[in-house]
């Protein structure tokens, strides 16, 4: 970031408490962008559950396509944010994503499950990884208390290479339907 100050106050990770709550600081090596349909994920946006329900496009950056990523998206605010004991919740893992492609050439260990917040807003944060090499990281047994920090130490993945959030709360109104006024 330029100006003046000091920049990781500004960091949108630092900010949403994403860096702390889920990663320890890290240095932003490699493009990585996300989107759901037409709407680009950008560090702290609001989705609607409606929005991500589908699978969304991921893009890798990196220099060549001999480079592997693993891709995770977890909530640490599940099943509340008031009482996240379920933190971190997976809900998509994806490894031996070559560089310069996308999640779709990476092979999904873990099936995309879209969010679903029923209590308060939730944080869903994309990280990504660079692997040792193809085929070096397996799915975990379960997907609540899944532990980004551990993942990465098990596999040996090093601090993230990308990482993006965005917010999420349960739709206006009752049953999906809407209420006007």
């Amino acid at each position: 970031m330029t100006g003046g100050g000091n920049s990781r106050d500004r960091d949108p990770l630092v900010v949403g408490r994403v860096v702390g709550d889920v990663l320890d600081p890290f240095v932003r090596t490699t493009d990585l962008r996300v989107s759901y349909g037409n709407r680009s994920v950008s560090n702290g946006c609001e989705l609607k559950p409606s929005m991500v329900a589908g699978q969304p496009r991921v893009d890798v950056g990196g220099n060549d396509m001999r480079t592997f990523y693993s891709l995770v998206l977890v909530d640490p605010d599940a099943p509340s944010p008031s009482d996240p004991n379920l933190k971190e919740y997976l809900h998509w893992l994806v490894t031996d994503i070559p560089g310069t492609t996308g999640a779709t050439f990476g092979h999904e260990v873990m099936c995309y499950e879209s969010p679903r917040p029923s209590l308060g807003i939730h944080r869903l944060v994309f990280v990504l990884f660079q692997q040792l090499g193809r085929q070096t990281v397996y799915a975990p047994g379960w997907r609540q208390n899944f532990n980004t920090r551990d993942f990465a130490q098990i596999y040996n993945l090093g601090s993230p290479v990308s990482a993006v959030y965005f917010n999420c709360q349960r739709e206006a109104g009752s049953g999906g339907r809407r209420i006007y006024a």
